[in-house]
Parts: structure tokens; C-alpha cells; sequence
């Protein structure tokens, strides 16, 4: 570790705008393409360190313009304070944006060679795709695609019309063959009535979960789905602490939750929350899903030896090839994310000025 009276010398801010293979449809939105906050942040005696989140608009009260605005602030705060002082900042703030103090707070666990990130050893982990196909004719060629890439799980956005879904969703199964597990998350797109209708009419053939059926601040009513449902529930977005983990756990067919490191603040917090679940008999999927590498990575790092099944950390795989922003781009292969034995993170400057849309440098407190 970095001495943590080390002096933060330096702050650049970037908002990228990196283009998508193709578009990326939620309950609440669709995305053509990602942007992304990255924090590059150097100390006095030259260590760096980069952090990175997403924020998604419709998924919280966070907003693009105010994350920007947020970090700028936040990075003129930190200059020149130790790293110890710096991580006090931000977690004295962190309540007012939680993502974007998630991408500062990162940088510096990065900077000061937090434990997780500097073993350098060897992963190998299963990833899961997003299944994008509607129409019949489209399902069976999207299927085979998908496990010609190799891989096992795949991931089926409902929550607009529960007849249809129920549709879609059945004729998916009527083509798996066992080739694939399927994980359904309806983004918080379902009424009470409607998430209870729809987990009635499904068949539970190779079905690993049920995700997020109603709003997120709505616990009574994705607990009454949850306890008419013969699928485990996984709830995402109502998933931000400790106490919400536990708050989970007493519901009734609620097997999982899901945690992601913009929510959690940073990589120390992130692994204790993990740890905890496991306690209370929760399994947690992990992944942002959403994103360029350097979550990805760091949210990886974090699930070797405590994760067990497929993850979301796959933002990566989204992106465009030529507008991925490393070096030295996380590989992919026959369903597994691989980092070898001393990768470490390099970025593409060229690139990641290509795809920047806003850049600032606080060297000086903004007045």
C-alpha cells in the first residue's frame, strides 16, 4: 500500500462518449452509446490511479451533468489533502452522488495499490450475455450465436406487457435444449399486479432468477411477487448498503441480490457487502453491466474467489472495438472474461481523447 499521507497532486475529469455494437434496451431506456465518468488522479510522488462509473439516466436521480458537476467540485476538494484526508471527502459526500463518488474513490484505491487490485494472478471468469432477440424467426439465430460464443447464461429484458413477455419468454425456452440458463429482469417495469401476473403464468424451465419486477422503493410489492414466485427473486436497484442487504433477506423467496461497485462506493465496502450477504445465506450476482474496463476490471477483481456464477461485469463487450479505451482490452474467450498472470491497466491515450466529449484538469481549487 501507498502511504496514505501521500499528497493528491492532480485530478483530470473525462466524460466519454463511446459508441455501442449495437443498442442496449432497458425497461426505462435504450442506449446507443455509453458515457462514462473517468477520474485519472496522481499523487506527489507520481503514483496514479483511474476510476470510472456510469451513470445511468432513469435508473436513479443521478444525472450526467450533475456527476460532472459533482466531481469537478469534488476534485478541488481533494487537491492537495493527503490520500487519507481525500478518501474522508469523499465519503463525507458521497450521499449527494453516490456514482460519480464511486469513480473518485476508486481512482485513489487504485493509487494508494489497494490489496484487491495489486495481486496480479491469473482469472478466469464466466461472464453472461444480454438476449436481445423479439421475433421467432430472430430467437433460434441468436441462440446459436450466443453459445457459439460459449456462453451459458443469458439475460432477457421484460417488464413492458406481460403477455408478450410470457410469449417471447416461452418460446426462448421451447428452443434451449438445455444449451443455456436464462436470467429475466424486468428493470422495475411491473406493477404488483402486474409482476404477480406475470410470475404465475411462467414456466420455471431453465430459469436461474426473476430481476427486479417492480419499482425500486416499492418492498411490498416486489416482496408479494416475491412470494408468489416458484423462481428466486434477485432485487438490483433498492440494493445500495448493508442494511438494504439485510432488509432483503428477511423477504420470502428473495434468493439474491445484486451489487455493483457504483453503489457501494468503493472496492473495501463493495467486499465487505459481498461477504456479509454470503452470511445471511443471499448469493450475489455482481456487475454493472453497463461501462468501459476499468470497472469492469476493477468489479472482476473483486468477484475472483467470492463470486460463483456469471457475471455482469461485461460492459466491455458492448462497446464498439475500436472505441475501447485500453492498451491492453480485457480479453474474451468462449465465455469467460481472461486477465493473465501481471496485466495491468494501460490506457489508450489517443483513444481516450477520441472519445472524449468533456475534459478538466484541476491542478488548483476552483473558486
Amino acid at each position: 500500500m501507498i502511504s496514505r499521507n501521500n499528497i493528491i497532486s492532480k485530478v483530470t475529469i473525462y466524460r466519454l462518449d463511446v459508441p455501442l455494437i449495437k443498442p442496449y434496451k432497458l425497461s426505462y431506456n435504450t442506449f446507443y452509446s455509453f458515457e462514462p465518468l473517468l477520474i485519472h488522479i496522481i499523487d506527489d510522488q507520481g503514483n496514479e490511479g483511474w476510476g470510472e462509473q456510469h451513470i445511468s439516466p432513469g435508473s436513479s436521480s443521478e444525472t450526467r451533468d450533475g456527476g460532472w458537476i459533482f466531481a469537478r467540485v469534488m476534485s478541488s476538494l481533494i487537491l492537495n489533502k493527503t490520500i487519507h484526508d481525500a478518501k474522508e471527502i469523499i465519503y463525507s459526500h458521497s450521499s449527494i452522488s453516490i456514482v460519480a463518488s464511486s469513480a473518485i474513490y476508486t481512482a485513489i484505491e487504485m493509487l494508494e495499490k489497494n490489496d484487491v487490485l495489486s495481486h496480479k494472478s491469473s482469472l478466469k471468469l464466466k461472464l453472461l450475455t444480454s438476449f436481445n432477440a423479439e421475433e421467432k424467426f430472430e430467437i433460434k439465430d441468436e441462440l446459436d450465436k450466443v453459445t457459439e460464443q460459449g456462453f451459458t447464461t443469458i439475460k432477457i429484458k421484460v417488464g413492458k406487457d406481460v403477455n408478450l413477455d410470457l410469449k417471447k419468454i416461452s418460446i426462448i425456452q421451447s428452443h434451449l435444449d438445455g444449451r443455456v440458463n436464462i436470467r429475466i429482469d424486468a428493470n422495475r417495469g411491473y406493477t404488483q399486479e402486474q409482476g404477480c401476473e406475470f410470475v404465475t403464468g411462467l414456466k420455471p424451465n431453465y430459469i436461474e432468477l426473476f430481476e427486479q419486477p417492480c419499482d425500486a422503493n416499492d418492498w411490498e410489492a416486489n416482496a408479494a411477487v416475491a412470494k408468489l414466485s416458484s423462481i428466486p427473486i434477485m432485487l438490483d436497484e433498492p440494493i445500495c448498503s448493508i442494511k438494504d442487504i439485510e432488509k432483503a433477506s428477511r423477504i420470502e423467496g428473495v434468493g439474491l441480490c445484486k451489487l455493483k461497485l457504483k453503489r457501494f462506493l468503493s472496492i473495501t465496502k463493495l467486499t465487505e457487502a459481498i461477504r456479509f450477504a454470503h452470511k445471511l445465506g443471499l448469493k450475489i450476482v455482481l456487475g454493472d453491466g453497463l461501462g468501459t474496463e476499468i470497472n469492469c476490471w476493477m468489479e472482476a477483481k473483486i468477484a475472483d474467489k467470492l463470486i460463483d456464477n456469471a457475471g455482469e461485469y461485461n460492459g466491455f463487450l458492448k462497446i464498439e472495438p475500436q472505441a475501447r479505451i485500453l492498451s491492453n482490452p480485457l480479453k474474451f474467450k468462449n465465455g469467460f472474461l481472461l486477465i493473465s498472470e501481471n496485466w495491468d491497466l494501460e490506457i489508450d491515450r489517443d483513444k481516450l481523447e477520441k472519445y472524449c466529449i468533456s475534459k478538466e484538469k484541476i491542478y488548483k481549487s476552483i473558486k
